[in-house]
């Protein structure tokens, strides 16, 4: 298992655009379409990474709670599905419903919506304002595959519940870390 922290994307960056397919609806969608009222986070994750799979219950979980309260859940998964096929959108489309994902899970085939994200690893997490402006990036919580750490999901979420109540996220914020995104060797 590749250990691959993010490269923490420089805060008060704006979010960069995007128009990707959803793998749930078969549909184009834009950034401007989904985002969220009062933030929204875009999370890089894929379907086989074991980083993702620990987490995944932990991010369903948020993303229910959250979304109610006007932040938008937004999956991207930028891996290289030719020499990672499990990572191909018709499974994605398939690990969504079985995850119970409750937010677009995108396929970004050209890998530049990952690119224009500096994005490294699955997952990697970033939470942008109402004005989509990355006030966090970095990882869920201290929980990892094997470290006997439970997942609470709360650096992400003290970053969440700061936008919420219009406060100032704290700005030391800890890289996540997973597999690395799996790039298409050009």
């Amino acid at each position: 298992m590749a250990r691959t922290p993010s490269n923490m994307l420089p805060l008060g960056t704006k979010a960069p655009d995007f128009d990707l397919l959803d793998t749930i609806s078969d549909k184009k969608v834009a950034l401007d379409d989904i985002k969220g009222e009062k933030g929204t986070v875009i999370m890089f994750i894929c379907n086989h990474c074991p980083f993702v799979i620990h987490v995944n219950p932990q991010i369903v979980k948020l993303a229910k709670e959250y979304q109610e309260k006007g932040i938008a859940f937004v999956a991207i998964s930028s891996n290289d599905v030719e020499n990672y096929p499990q990572d191909a959108p018709h499974l994605m489309k398939e690990k969504a419903k079985e995850e119970d994902y409750s937010f677009p899970y995108l396929y970004d085939e050209t890998q530049e919506v990952a690119k224009a994200y500096d994005a490294a690893c699955t997952p990697d997490f970033y939470l942008f304002d109402s004005d989509m402006t990355l006030v966090y990036r970095g990882q869920l919580d201290d929980s990892r595959p094997g470290n006997g750490l439970p997942l609470t999901g709360t650096d992400l979420k003290n970053a969440m519940d700061a936008v919420l109540d219009s406060k100032e996220v704290d700005s030391d914020q800890k890289p996540s870390l997973g597999c690395n995104i799996k790039w298409i060797n050009n």
